[in-house]
């Protein structure tokens, strides 16, 4: 059998569409989350150990599934990494379609997004 190809797809995290910042940022820190980043008026991005999730208000209707590549688990940029377009170009030659996509022609800071079979949208998002 032939292992497929893989690429890190950098680091990741859950995307929480929520009603009230403030009532779901206390109780995540409830559960031992510290906040890292945001914009404490539509989104904050918390941390636990390992474990990276976005709160974000109003921004979007469902939660996501996020990959950031270029970044580590601390959002520090990585001096090697599988640009956004190429991890694209994979996903386009194994049938699957965007539904957004980076502009191939760009550099630097590129998303996309893909939906999985059950209706999971996934955003491979690059900040560097």
């Amino acid at each position: 059998m032939t292992t497929p190809h893989t690429t890190s797809l950098g680091n990741f995290s859950v995307s929480l569409a929520v009603k009230d910042l403030a009532a779901s940022r206390a109780f995540y820190e409830a559960l031992g989350f510290t906040v890292r980043g945001g914009n404490p008026a539509r989104f904050l991005i918390l941390q636990n150990g390992g474990a990276t999730i976005g709160l974000f208000q109003g921004m979007f209707d469902r939660n996501i599934l996020t990959f950031n590549p270029g970044w580590d688990n601390a959002s520090t940029p990585l001096v090697e990494f599988t640009d956004v377009r190429e991890h694209q170009r994979r996903l386009r030659a194994a049938g699957i379609e965007p539904v957004s996509a980076a502009d191939e022609h760009s550099t630097g800071p590129a998303s996309f997004m893909v939906i999985d079979p059950d209706g999971n949208p996934i955003l491979i998002d690059q900040h560097v």
